[in-house]
């Protein structure tokens, strides 16, 4: 049997990869290696090969580009600076400090107190002037105590507290009121207003005016009241007269004679603790040598006390003539009736 031979040719062997390589790759392995310990650089992963598309690209390294080649270039870490930097910037704060409102202030330590002190007078010398208007004169606390030691002041003072006592001497806001009646009504049965007059403390005339009754006139009273049918022409009307009567008397003492009878006919009721009836004050009637408790009419009181006529026409009463007249016989006992209303207010 002949021999066959086979002369297989596989081509010379592959060369096998030597572990370290040439020694530019070896170099950059080192430095490779040295700034992962320094952390510097992240350890190489293992990147796909080139036919396979990328998902995600990597972020770029800080200090450290990629390269075509696969390979990573270092930039160099930033110079510190030096004696001739340092020396070179001094030069040029120097040049600027020629100009002193353009220069900053110098960099010192912020828990300084000088520091700050000097940024703040810095500050202020480079702010403009402001001319603070002029300020005026103090009053001299003890000039204004000599002056009020003075001998003037001082009987200025007694002077305005004998004012103040006479002011507390004085009386209350006093009113006298003084009514005139006519009757109304079926058969004449109701008594209305039909004149209303009121004077002050010295006697002037506050109000006084002829009122229209709600309802009709069966007798005008002309012997007592002096109403006649002329002076309802222009008269006011009792709702309006009313209101404009009951300003007048809120809050102030108000005198009469037998007045119980016009407060009925304005419809009113005033505090009995402001009201003065002349009708029934006891010591009026001692003055007048009449019994205590005895009602004395108003004309009786007036000829007696005061020695003066009044009611004497035969054209009827005059409303401001009694009021007045009221008034003449309140101040008479005025003193003595307040003192004793005050130890006995009456009840309202």
């Amino acid at each position: 049997m002949s021999t066959l031979l086979l002369n297989l040719d596989f081509g010379e062997p592959p060369l096998k990869k030597t572990l370290e390589g040439n020694a530019k790759h070896q170099k950059f392995v080192k430095k490779r290696q040295f700034l992962e310990r320094r952390g510097l650089l992240n350890k190489k992963k293992k990147q796909p090969p080139n036919n396979v598309p990328k998902l995600h690209s990597e972020p770029e390294k800080k200090g450290v580009t990629p390269q075509v080649d696969g390979t990573w270039k270092i930039s160099p870490l930033p110079k510190k600076k030096t004696a001739d930097s340092s020396r070179a910037s001094e030069r040029s704060l120097d040049k600027k400090t020629s100009v002193p409102w353009l220069t900053p202030a110098p960099s010192q330590k912020t828990g300084s107190v000088v520091a700050k002190a000097d940024l703040l007078e810095d500050f202020q010398s480079s702010l403009p002037e402001i001319k603070s208007p002029p300020s005026r004169p103090q009053k001299n606390p003890q000039k204004n105590a000599i002056q009020k030691n003075t001998p003037h002041n001082s009987t200025l003072a007694h002077s305005e507290n004998k004012c103040s006592g006479a002011s507390q001497k004085t009386p209350r806001k006093m009113v006298a009121i003084d009514c005139e009646i006519v009757d109304t009504g079926p058969k004449g049965h109701v008594s209305s207003l039909a004149q209303c007059s009121t004077v002050n403390y010295n006697g002037d005339v506050l109000y006084d005016e002829y009122i229209l009754p709600p309802c009709h006139i069966v007798d005008y009273r002309t012997r007592w009241s002096g109403i006649r049918k002329h002076h309802m022409m222009n008269a006011t009307l009792f709702k309006i007269a009313r209101g404009q009567i009951l300003k007048i008397l809120t809050g102030k003492i108000v005198v009469g004679h037998a007045i119980h009878n016009d407060f009925k006919a304005l419809q009113y009721f005033h505090p009995k603790s402001l009201t003065r009836d002349t009708s029934h004050i006891p010591p009026l009637n001692r003055k007048a040598d009449c019994p205590e408790n005895a009602t004395m009419a108003l004309k009786h009181l007036i000829n007696k006390l005061l020695n003066r006529d009044i009611q004497a026409g035969k054209s009827g009463h005059s409303s401001v003539e009694d009021a007045q007249a009221t008034t003449e016989l309140y101040k008479l006992v005025e003193v003595e009736w307040e003192q004793y209303l005050a130890q006995n207010s009456p009840k309202d």
